[in-house]
């Protein structure tokens, strides 16, 4: 049986949809597989790690008909890779093997049967499905997610905290030493719902998501979050713990308030990074009346010092930070200008857009 045919590019692109979640090594080999599913003309493809799981339907050419195996993902990937794109390649069904046809090449692959992936077990109880456009998701999830936890032993930092209420998503990560907030108005007023996604799908999500205009329904349960967007669903474990209450985390009525632009500040802090230690990443900062001195020293006694002019009559405030993460927060703007309020050089720092107050970054200072 002919299970598809088509050009080289639209097969590997329906494959590249769902293999992002497939590792190579896997202690149980039918993980590496993707699961291949025909009913009719419709081609149902699936994969999973346990946690997390990705279907996509594709109408692809071939024979009518039911059929359904599993295959290496990553090798059909490799093999597809190395074929050129306007190619016709078929994939074809013999004895407990498929056969990838193209051109006058020809590679017959082993399966696994179908029986044997373990698909994840839906939550039978949902919370209402609202919706986002694509775009806007992607938005908030790349204003956040630089500040995510990586193997940090609370493990419900390791993931981004999504709170929907009323008519506001908002999104939240924090590894402890800064904190991101973004929100965004929905079209719906949804009852709260909470939940952590972990950092896997997180990653997953920005690599799947388009900044077209196309909607994106999301779904909670008590342990799994569903995406359903472009003819895919994405269906997620959650993490289970309780994030850090943010409000009480971003500080208000900070009295020093300095607006200027993001870009000659992002500039200014990766020239002085160069000459930070490797180990601390520290730069100083230097507020005063008209300036802005940015200055950092290395264990090689080597030193930098950068000015900007700026619109400050406040306090002088001398503070130190990890110079990475305030060059991770303004990489992952993209507005003209940006407004740091700081009270004092013992206490966190917040970076907000001037007249938007849903994007908001808390750092906090470190000893130099």
């Amino acid at each position: 049986m002919i299970v598809l045919k088509a050009t080289q590019d639209k097969v590997l692109s329906v494959l590249q949809s769902v293999a992002g979640i497939v590792e190579r090594r896997h202690t149980l080999p039918i993980l590496a597989n993707v699961l291949i599913r025909k009913t009719g003309t419709q081609l149902q493809l699936t994969t999973s790690d346990l946690e997390i799981q990705i279907r996509t339907s594709a109408e692809l050419d071939g024979d009518v008909g039911d059929f359904t195996t599993t295959v290496g993902a990553r090798k059909l990937i490799d093999i597809l890779r190395s074929m050129p794109g306007d190619q016709t390649v078929s994939l074809e069904s013999a004895q407990n093997k498929l056969i990838l046809k193209g051109g006058k090449s020809r590679f017959t692959l082993q399966t696994l049967p179908a029986e044997d992936f373990p698909l994840v077990q839906e939550a039978a109880n949902f919370g209402p499905a609202f919706s986002v456009p694509q775009k806007v998701l992607k938005a908030l999830l790349n204003q956040v997610s630089f500040a995510m936890a990586v193997h940090d032993i609370r493990y419900y930092l390791n993931g981004i905290l999504f709170v929907a209420e009323g008519q506001q998503l908002s999104l939240v990560a924090t590894d402890g030493h800064r904190l991101a907030f973004s929100s965004a108005t929905l079209d719906v007023e949804v009852p709260k719902q909470e939940v952590i996604l972990p950092r896997k799908t997180v990653l997953e999500l920005l690599r799947l998501l388009s900044d077209k205009e196309g909607a994106i329904e999301m779904q909670f349960a008590g342990n799994q979050a569903k995406f359903s967007f472009e003819g895919m669903e994405f269906v997620t474990k959650l993490v289970e713990g309780k994030f850090p209450d943010y409000n009480r985390v971003i500080p208000k009525n900070h009295k020093n308030i300095i607006t200027l632009g993001r870009v000659p500040l992002l500039a200014s802090l990766q020239r002085t990074a160069i000459l930070t230690s490797e180990k601390f990443k520290g730069v100083r900062l230097n507020i005063e009346p008209g300036t802005l001195r940015v200055a950092s020293n290395n264990a090689e006694q080597e030193e930098a010092v950068d000015e900007l002019d700026i619109d400050y009559g406040g306090e002088s405030i001398e503070i130190g930070f990890n110079v990475t993460y305030l060059i991770d927060a303004l990489s992952n703007m993209n507005q003209d200008m940006v407004k740091i309020e700081l009270a004092d050089s013992n206490s966190s720092a917040l970076l907000t857009i001037p007249d938007d107050a849903a994007f908001k970054y808390v750092v906090m200072p470190m000893r130099i």
